[in-house]
């Protein structure tokens, strides 16, 4: 983005957003190779951690539930963050680095899990919401070996050690499937994006799934009156994490009375998405990208 950026002026002021979730001998480690990022491409850097939006670091919350499901904490909490950290620098588009596996993966997740919502978007190369920012995937059909030749043939600075909670995952299973029908079939991944593409929701089913609305806590995009992040951080703020993860475990915890009111707890500051105002007054010219 930065060499297209200088080689044909496209305009676009460019920032680097990066995700802290305290993950202890991983994440750490990756900020130091963004920090170079940041003096090589000359390019402003923000670094948005859970610990400061959440008050929990994913090694906190790992401490508490186990290595099961805590991925589910993360992949949420990590959404949002972007957003989040996206709108504190005022941009207007989000940039992110998922490749063809990263999205054949998800197509597989939505067919197991039968998420039709998901399913529906997920391999959308741009996608937007009512009250979320723009986001785009312009590697969406690079293959994630082809991007790491790339990057070590042109020497570029990169990290690419794998989570270290990343092997209790549910999307390892579809990881380790794809990679066999991968070799079986070469073009079993683009094949499968493809496949994704093509498939339609029916009107039926459309008028059956929720509305999407704000969350009454934060203000973030959510389909029930509370969003998957604050009915996570409520779950960790009570000591009951394992048991809202699933919508039918939050009802149950809402439904009984809990020792802790929800004045003492931890909660995500409210969002607000960037306003065509705001922006115009950082420079009504020039297009913002994270």
């Amino acid at each position: 983005m930065k060499t297209l950026n200088d080689r044909y002026d496209y305009g676009l002021e460019l920032f680097l957003l990066s995700i802290d979730e305290g993950i202890t001998g991983y994440r750490d480690d990756s900020l130091e190779t963004v920090k170079r990022n940041q003096q090589q491409y000359d390019m402003p850097l923000k670094i948005l951690s859970y610990d400061k939006l959440y008050g929990w670091t994913m090694d906190a919350i790992v401490a508490q539930i186990g290595k099961k499901n805590n991925c589910t904490f993360c992949g949420v909490f990590r959404r949002q963050a972007l957003d989040r950290g996206a709108a504190m620098l005022n941009v207007d588009h989000i940039v992110t680095g998922h490749n063809a596996d990263d999205i054949a993966e998800t197509v597989l997740m939505n067919i197991m899990r039968g998420d039709i919502a998901r399913l529906g978007r997920c391999t959308l190369i741009c996608t937007q919401g009512e009250d979320t920012i723009k986001r785009s995937k312009p590697f969406k059909y690079a293959y994630e070996k082809e991007i790491v030749m790339y990057a070590y043939f042109k020497k570029l600075d990169y990290f690419s050690t794998e989570c270290i909670y990343s092997p209790d995952a549910y999307r390892g299973h579809a990881r380790v499937f794809l990679k066999d029908l991968e070799a079986a079939r070469p073009s079993a991944i683009i094949d499968i994006i493809h496949s994704g593409e093509a498939f339609e929701v029916k009107d039926e089913v459309k008028a059956m799934q929720k509305l999407q609305q704000t969350c009454k806590r934060c203000g973030y995009m959510s389909s029930n009156e509370l969003c998957k992040a604050c009915t996570l951080l409520e779950g960790l703020e009570r000591g009951l994490a394992t048991v809202v993860i699933t919508d039918r475990g939050h009802n149950k915890t809402e439904a009984e009375e809990s020792s802790r009111p929800i004045e003492t707890m931890r909660t995500i500051p409210f969002f607000h998405i960037p306003s065509e105002s705001n922006r115009q007054e950082t420079d009504s010219s020039i297009p913002n990208v994270v």
